[in-house]
Formats: structure tokens, sequence, C-alpha cells
């Protein structure tokens, strides 16, 4: 009875994401739902009480097995750039599938902050894994960093979700674009040491003297270069 029960509910959640892949959140119903499954509805309503109680499960089944893809990708590189690249790609990669899509969008929709923060612990291994990456590349503050990739990330299914034509699908050169671009802006935008905002790589060179010991240019020293003392300019007298 357990075993039958349990057959049943993965046929419903399955149901649920062909549903979502076909017609989006709108077409998700507990009648589409029930005939798809080929069941009264009356009886889906034994497996999920509502459909937020739906969409956190798909969510809880399916969001750790996206998150362990994209872990087993990063798992077999060599470098922490390497790792943070297959985190892009892995990323920009599930974007383009229509069943994660929809399942994302029927969650920001339906479940509330509570579920999500469910969600997120389920996964939270992907994410550990990322700051232990960062640290790597010398991050003092990696779970800001993690934070700020997430952001390229997220800007850059956005911008997959832009380039989507009539049937929904966006072209494989422009998602390889668009991932390239994303992963050479993680990777340029992450990598500690370089120019801050607004400031060339001379500037940052300049900086970097100024703090030397005895450097003449460095705000409040002594003056001296060489150890040698500065010898006064002519008064033209």
């Amino acid at each position: 009875m357990a075993e039958h029960r349990q057959l049943q509910r993965a046929a419903l959640l399955q149901a649920a994401r062909v549903l979502l892949a076909e017609g989006g959140r709108e077409a998700l119903s507990f009648g589409a739902l029930a005939a798809r499954a080929g069941l009264a509805r009356s009886s889906v309503y034994e497996y999920f009480r509502s459909k937020s109680e739906l969409v956190e499960a798909l969510c809880t089944v399916d969001l750790p097995l996206w998150a362990a893809e994209i872990e087993a990708g990063m798992a077999v590189c060599d470098s922490a750039a390497e790792r943070i690249e297959a985190y892009v790609r892995g990323q920009v990669a599930l974007a383009t599938d229509p069943v994660h899509r929809a399942v994302v969008a029927v969650a920001e929709y339906e479940l509330d902050d509570a579920a999500r923060s469910r969600i997120r612990a389920a996964h939270s291994g992907l994410t550990a894994m990322v700051v232990r990456t960062l640290e790597e590349l010398g991050h003092g503050r990696p779970g800001v960093a993690a934070a700020l990739l997430q952001g390229v990330v997220e800007a850059a299914v956005r911008q997959i979700e832009r380039a989507r034509g009539e049937d929904g699908t966006a072209g494989v050169a422009a998602v390889r674009e668009i991932a390239d671009a994303a992963v050479r802006f993680a990777l340029d935008g992450l990598r500690p040491g370089g120019p801050q905002p607004g400031q060339s790589q001379a500037q940052t060179q300049a900086d970097d003297r100024t703090d030397r010991p005895g450097d003449p240019h460095r705000p409040g020293g002594t003056g001296r270069a060489n150890g040698a003392d500065e010898q006064p300019e002519p008064d033209g007298s």
C-alpha cells in the first residue's frame, strides 16, 4: 500500500512537470493534473492539499537534483576558476530547460518565504561548495562574493529570457554568447587584487607604490627618496 501511494505521488509530480512545461503555471490545476494522471480530481487531494503543497513537493524533489548536477560538474574541475565557470554554465544551461524554468516560475508565485527557506536549506551543499571555491580564489568575504556571483547568473538568465523567440526557446548561439559573457564577467569581477571601480590598472599600480615605506609620494610621507633628503628648489633669486 505504501509503495503504491509513493508511485502514485511520483506520477502526479511527473504529470505536474509536463503541464508546467507545456503551458506554464496557468496550466497547473488539480483538474488538469487529475486528467493527466488518470485519476479523479478528488484523489489528487489525498496527496496534496493545495497547489502550494504540490509546488513545494516538486521543488523539494527537483531542485536538489539540479543542484547535484551542477555540483558534479564543478567537482571534476581542476582549478577554482574552472569550478566557478562550471557553476555559471551549469545554471545557464538549466535556464534553457523548460521544466526547470516552469518549476522556478511557479515556485516564485505559489510559495511563501518559509517554504522557500526550507527548499534553500535542502540544497545548501552547492552554496557551500561555491563559498569554498571563492575562498580558494582568495576572497576575504566569500559569502558576499557568492551573492554577487549569483547576481551575475540571474542577470544571464534574464538575458536568455529576453532572447527567446516566439516558440519560447532561445537560440543555441545566443545562449552560448550569454554564457560566455557571464563567465568572463564573473571571473574578471571576482578575481581579487584588480582595479577598484572607476580606477584604471595604472592607477591601482600607482596606489600600490604609495603604500611602500620611504616612497616620496606617499601621503604623509617623509618626502625622502632612496634615503636622500629632498633638495630645496631654487627660489629664482
